[in-house]
């Protein structure tokens, strides 16, 4: 079994998966904090920017990545949407 080192992480890997994903340790430390940086976006649980700050990269860097990886940037339910609406027609309203 083989241990893969992240800043105060470590997380132990059998041999066998590394093989199977032909990875290297480092890159696979990698994607494992990529992934969690999207996930954690995903959820809402980190915003845009400590997600790009997560991974060491600006907001712009991590739009792209989000953008190649095909994951939507704004992500609103039908509710937030129907909010956003009724604001802009709102706003609208008041502007004429």
């Amino acid at each position: 079994m083989q241990t893969v080192t992240l800043p105060k992480i470590e997380i132990e890997i059998d041999n066998s998966i590394l093989l199977s994903l032909k990875t290297s340790t480092d890159e696979l430390a990698y994607k494992m904090k990529l992934y969690t940086a999207i996930a954690l976006y995903q959820k809402r649980q980190l915003s845009l920017g400590k997600s790009a700050q997560f991974l060491g990269m600006d907001r712009l860097s991590f739009i792209e990545l989000l953008k190649g990886e095909n994951i939507p940037i704004f992500d609103y339910s039908d509710r937030e949407m129907d909010e956003v609406l009724d604001d802009s027609k709102s706003l609208e309203d008041l502007l004429k």
